[in-house]
């Protein structure tokens, strides 16, 4: 079954940094794509960035330079390195597949980037 835990939200200052850490239960096969997704107050969920098992990366244009996806080795974690925040970063964050499957949904965590 596969499950996603997702943890290292908080709340930040504007231009400050933070690290998320998903650690993801599955089969190799069923983990080849992660990615991370976010939904802002009032706002539908939207796809943020992307890694495979082999490490290539995709992001959405809006944090294109500023985040940094990574799946160090062959384990099931992947991180988002969030630098630059900015406000409109603001929201939840969690992990899944590409594309999302609904029954896969953890928790999530808190990204607030405010002064």
């Amino acid at each position: 079954q596969v499950q996603f835990v997702e943890s290292g939200g908080g709340l930040v200052q504007p231009g400050g940094s933070l690290r998320l850490s998903c650690v993801a239960s599955g089969t190799p096969s069923q983990l080849y794509f992660m990615a991370y997704y976010r939904q802002a107050p009032g706002k539908l969920r939207e796809f943020v960035a992307r890694i495979t098992s082999d490490g290539i990366t995709t992001y959405h244009d809006s944090v294109q330079g500023r985040f940094s996806i990574s799946r160090p080795g062959a384990n099931a974690t992947v991180f988002l390195q969030m630098n630059s925040l900015r406000p409109e970063d603001t929201g939840t964050y969690w992990c899944n597949t590409y594309p999302p499957d609904s029954h896969y949904w953890g928790q999530g965590t808190r990204v607030t980037v405010s002064s």
